[in-house]
């Protein structure tokens, strides 16, 4: 992957992220090797998906690719890596995400955009919501060693991240 590489070396923002778990997490503190995965949008029982979605390239494949870094959860637990997903969405959405998927790991957080801003990461507009594009970032001691952007096809993103660390 070509795009995005400028931010390789660079230290993950300073900033507390609400997890899932209902404990912050920092970014620029993790410890050893870990994983952030950024998606843009899980759909939710009763709710409607944002206006032209099916027409926004990339903007499908949220929960697919959650579901395959749950399926992978062992094996990169095995390796030590902390795996974690963020996107815009609030908490409160996510814990609802996480519960009806029974979710191995925990989902940040960034529905006030400092991670996004910091980093400067894509994000893309339809309806009037604003939402990050997919990104991938493997980290030790919260540098990011590694960037994956686009991420084509979510549903082998674990996969393919998992083989990266191995």
């Amino acid at each position: 992957m070509v795009f995005m590489q400028h931010l390789l070396g660079r230290r993950m923002p300073n900033v507390e992220l609400e997890a899932t778990s209902g404990a912050p997490v920092n970014p620029a503190r993790l410890q050893g090797p870990a994983v952030i995965f950024c998606y843009p949008f899980t759909g939710r029982p009763g709710y409607p998906n944002p206006p032209n979605w099916d027409h926004i390239k990339g903007a499908h494949g949220s929960t697919p690719q959650a579901l395959a870094y749950s399926d992978l959860y062992g094996e990169f637990r095995r390796l030590g890596v902390k795996l974690f997903g963020l996107s815009l969405l609030t908490s409160e959405w996510q814990q609802d995400f996480v519960a009806r998927n029974a979710l191995s790991y925990r989902l940040l957080s960034d529905h006030g955009r400092l991670f996004q801003s910091r980093l400067g990461l894509p994000m893309f507009e339809t309806g009037g919501g604003l939402y990050l594009q997919r990104i991938t970032f493997i980290l030790h001691d919260g540098i990011i060693s590694s960037v994956r952007f686009p991420v084509p096809e979510p549903e082998k993103d674990a996969v393919e991240v998992l083989a990266a660390l191995m």
